[in-house]
């Protein structure tokens, strides 16, 4: 009996020095992958087993038995956390484990052009893979949102600067939407000149406003100052914006051709109709457009046409800027039928 009880001990020990020889040899060994690199999406809420289960499905790991001694012996077992991480088929077990126990989740990055409105923001954070568009225009038009990011209008239209973001995919829309609200307030407040907006007789709302216009309008960076000067002396003189960005953004299912009925649209963004400003930005500016409003041309210009070339043509007087149209607008217009009336029609 004592013979026999010795063998069956001596036996588990050595079944257990083998196990522990297996598994001190499985994280000497690179991971399994079969493919260059795997991105895995561990949704938030799961836990320290859920998480090396996926692992060793995945091939991220050899042994889960291994890997899970390895991070409770490393002290890391309660700090590994769920989310979307980037793993290669030659990472060893310790940079799975450091990864996973510092967060090193994978980026998305993002650009936003000068001059896309909220939805096409939207649109790009969603294509990027992080948030829905639905949530993100929700949360961009949540009042209380956006009443403590010091935004006192409708939606995050034009707050939200043009630039290259990077997030991980845990990132929601208010996190996402505050960083491009941090980053329009850090560069207003670096061209900001209260003196020089004082005399202008701007608010930081209006300026946004006429920045987020010009911006629509301007072809080129050196005609953001003239189109700013344009737009500001058509106001001190009471004149209609008549600005057909402006037109466009208060239309539904605008199909991209402007017609001469829309410019008679009932709404509060038709500058053709309604003296001021628009009661809201009409897209998200740039720096330049910025400076351009607070810093515009010193000219006496009141219109401007295109030239379909993506410059405009500048003219002081109504009677110069009907040769204009004339030249580079009816001219077209005789060519292709239905074709839209760019620039100013003169008030």
């Amino acid at each position: 009996m004592k013979k026999g009880l010795s063998a069956v001990v001596g036996l588990i020990i050595l079944m257990v020095i083998l196990l522990f020889l297996s598994a001190g040899l499985s994280l000497t060994l690179p991971s399994p992958l079969k493919v260059p690199e795997k991105v895995l999406d561990i949704p938030r809420g799961t836990g320290f087993v859920g998480i090396i289960d996926r692992l060793t499905r995945e091939g991220v790991v050899r042994d889960r038995l291994s890997f899970s001694l390895l991070a409770i012996v490393r002290g890391k077992a309660r700090k590994i956390r769920a989310g979307e991480y980037l793993f290669k088929n030659s990472m060893f077990p310790d940079e799975v484990l450091s990864k996973l126990a510092t967060g090193d989740e994978l980026f998305h990055t993002f650009t936003i052009p000068e001059g896309y409105n909220l939805s096409q923001v939207a649109q790009v954070v969603q294509e990027a893979g992080l948030v829905k568009e639905k949530q993100f225009l929700n949360k961009a038009r949540d009042v209380s949102f956006l009443s403590a990011s010091g935004i006192h209008g409708a939606s995050a239209e034009g707050y939200l600067f043009p630039d290259t973001y990077r997030f991980r995919k845990s990132a929601g829309a208010e996190e996402i939407l505050k960083a491009m609200i941090d980053r329009f307030n850090q560069v207003y407040d670096d061209v900001y000149n209260e003196k020089k907006a004082q005399v202008l007789g701007f608010t930081k709302e209006q300026i946004v406003i006429l920045a987020s216009v010009v911006e629509k309008e301007a072809g080129t960076s050196w005609e953001k100052p003239l189109i700013a000067a344009v737009f500001e002396n058509r106001l001190k003189k009471n004149m209609r914006l008549q600005s057909d960005p402006t037109v466009i953004y208060g239309l539904t299912n605008f199909n991209g051709d402007l017609k001469r009925e829309d410019l008679h649209s009932d709404t509060p963004f038709n500058t053709y109709r309604f003296t001021g400003l628009p009661p809201e930005p009409i897209a998200n500016p740039g720096k330049e457009a910025i400076l351009s409003v607070l810093y515009p041309a010193q000219v006496n210009y009141l219109y401007f046409v295109s030239r379909n070339d993506g410059t405009h043509c500048f003219t002081s007087t109504l009677k110069e800027h009907n040769c204009a149209v004339e030249k580079y607008q009816k001219r077209l217009k005789a060519n292709v039928q239905g074709s839209r009336i760019q620039g100013f029609e003169g008030s």
